[in-house]
């Protein structure tokens, strides 16, 4: 079996060797620039990690891990457009190295490139695998709806927010283990477990995500600290403080939320320090234990040995302890 480490590297050389001949180059150019920047490869790793539980011949799935992380990339570019978001793994984002419509085409391309790599597998599986594309993808489109429908209201209960995440962030992370179990020819049952690891460890990695931009390192996260607060997004930490501050600290948190014109430092800075005072850390770091934990015991409920899920029990811990 090969390590994570391994089957980064070889989606990267795999990627890298894609080549588009067709014109115009104005809309392939921002694709292979997005594809470039690098990146964990988090959802290719997984869908090849979950089809190694049940087979070796990696390099016959590649094309389909190379269209889900295509895809992935596709909503980076789309909700970096959205977000108004000028830094992407400490690269300019599309839309501010070329403009917001090459932004726009060059993702819907990006979409018709994924499911081209992801339908080119054998006929058994393919009515499976779009099946479960299929409805991941329209269930990210609902999780980005919600996501900017929450940015304008303040009574997002944290039950909603979850819910949010799961549809925007896990449940990508979900199909391409179930993709990689079906492509295995695993039973409908593993694929399933497979599926619910990927749903709890997606929501325990989409609240570390909230928390390393508030008390992350930029040069380590890859992106600006803070981003969060200077939009208002409604994350687990906003969620929360909201929930337990007192009345002084509630009338703060309102201000800065309102306000249009303001000084982005001094509006961090407030904002963390409100969090550090209701000892949001602490609340935020407890969800995710309990998220991952129930990831591992859907892990074990899959049917193959121990040692076989081992190298995916490591990926995952070491998902959950990035640098801050």
């Amino acid at each position: 079996m090969l390590s994570a480490n391994q089957i980064s590297e070889k989606i990267n050389r795999y990627l890298k060797d894609l080549t588009y001949s067709r014109n115009p180059k104005g809309l392939y150019d921002p694709i292979e620039y997005v594809l470039s920047l690098g990146g964990k490869r988090i959802r290719p790793t997984l869908m090849i990690m979950a089809y190694e539980l049940f087979k070796e011949n990696t390099d016959s799935i590649l094309d389909q891990a190379a269209g889900v992380e295509i895809y992935h990339n596709f909503t980076l570019l789309h909700d970096d457009l959205m977000d108004c978001a000028d830094k992407r793994r400490s690269n300019p984002t599309v839309h501010i190295k070329w403009n917001s419509n090459t932004a726009i085409l060059s993702g819907d391309a990006m979409t018709v490139l994924a499911y081209q790599y992801l339908s080119n597998c054998k006929d058994q599986y393919l009515s499976k695998v779009l099946k479960i594309f299929n409805r991941t993808a329209m269930e990210i489109c609902e999780g980005q709806e919600l996501d900017m429908e929450f940015e304008q209201r303040n009574d997002v209960a944290e039950a909603e927010y979850i819910e949010m995440i799961r549809l925007k962030t896990a449940v990508l992370l979900a199909a391409s283990l179930k993709i990689g179990a079906v492509l295995a020819g695993a039973s409908d049952e593993d694929a399933e477990q497979l599926y619910q690891f990927g749903i709890q460890i997606g929501l325990a990695f989409q609240l570390q995500d909230d928390y390393l931009d508030v008390y992350g390192n930029a040069e380590n996260f890859g992106k600006n600290i803070g981003g969060d607060i200077l939009c208002n997004k409604k994350t687990y930490l906003l969620i929360k403080a909201l929930s337990i501050a007192n009345d002084t600290q509630q009338k703060e948190l309102g201000r800065w939320l309102s306000k249009k014109e303001f000084d982005p430092k001094e509006k961090i800075t407030t904002v963390t320090n409100i969090y550090t005072q209701l000892n949001i850390s602490s609340y935020c770091n407890k969800i995710i234990e309990d998220y991952y934990t129930e990831g591992l015991r859907c892990l074990e409920r899959v049917s193959v040995n121990k040692e076989r899920k081992q190298a995916l029990k490591n990926y995952s811990q070491k998902l959950m302890h990035r640098k801050m």
